[in-house]
C-alpha cells in the first residue's frame, strides 16, 4: 500500500482501518464543531494520536492506567484532563477524532459509527458524506446536501438504496472491480480532489469519546 501518494489519496483508509471504520466527510465545518455536531462538549475535546485512541478503546476496565503506553500515568494533569473528557477510568464506547483538509472537516472512528444519526446536521453548510465498513466487511456510503439525507446505499446492491439512486444523486457507479467503500473513496478523490495523508492521521487530532 502507497500511503503517501496522491494517487492513494483517501483509499488508503480502507486497508488501515481493515477491522472496521467509519469516515465522516462535512464541508466548510471545523473539526471541533463537527465534534460538537456529533454530540462532544468543547470542554471535553483533546488530541489524541490514532494509538492512544486505540489503546483506550480496547483497555479492560480493570486496567490499572499505568499499563497504557502512550499515558505517563504520573503525570496529575494529564490523567485528570482525560478523566474529565470521559477517556478514563472506564474506556468509551467510541472515540472520534477528527481533522481537517481542503476546506472540509473530516473525522475516522475506529470500529464504530456515531455519525450515523446526524449527517443531515453535519450538511447545513453545504455536503457531507460518510462511508462506513462494520466488522463483517459489510459497507455502507451515505450523502446528505443542505440539511437533508441524499442517499444511503451498499455500494453494488442497488436494491438497499434509500433515497435517490448513488448514480443519480452522485453520479457513482460500482463496477465492482474493487470493494465497495475503497471504489468510493476513489470516487471522492476523484470528484473532490482529496488528499488525505496518512502520517497526519496518525498524528494528534482533536478527539471526544462516547459512551
Amino acid at each position: 500500500m502507497n500511503r503517501d501518494s496522491t494517487e492513494n489519496g483517501l483509499r488508503w483508509i480502507t486497508d488501515a482501518y481493515s477491522i472496521g471504520f467509519s469516515f465522516t466527510l462535512s464541508e466548510r465545518r471545523s473539526p471541533h464543531e463537527l465534534l460538537c455536531r456529533v454530540g462532544a462538549k468543547e470542554r471535553r475535546i483533546v488530541p489524541l494520536t490514532r494509538s492512544a485512541a486505540y489503546e483506550l478503546l480496547l483497555r479492560d476496565e480493570a486496567d490499572d492506567i499505568s499499563d497504557l503506553d502512550f499515558l505517563d500515568w504520573e503525570d496529575e494533569a494529564v490523567v485528570a484532563q482525560l478523566t474529565s473528557a470521559g477517556f478514563l477510568p472506564a474506556p468509551p464506547e467510541s472515540i472520534v477524532r477528527a481533522g481537517s483538509v481542503a476546506g472540509w472537516a473530516y473525522a475516522l472512528e475506529e470500529f464504530h459509527c456515531r455519525t450515523d444519526t446526524c449527517l443531515a446536521a453535519l450538511s447545513d453548510r453545504g455536503r457531507a458524506f460518510r462511508v462506513h465498513r462494520n466488522a463483517k466487511g459489510f459497507s455502507r456510503v451515505d450523502y446528505a446536501y443542505r440539511g437533508d439525507m441524499v442517499t444511503s446505499f451498499e455500494p453494488g446492491l442497488p436494491h438497499l438504496t434509500s433515497g435517490a439512486p448513488a448514480e443519480v444523486a452522485l453520479g457513482f457507479v460500482h463496477t465492482g472491480d474493487e470493494p465497495g467503500d475503497a471504489a468510493f473513496l476513489r470516487f471522492l478523490e476523484s470528484e473532490l480532489g482529496l488528499y488525505l495523508p496518512w502520517e497526519e492521521t496518525e498524528a494528534e487530532l482533536a478527539a471526544a469519546a462516547f459512551t
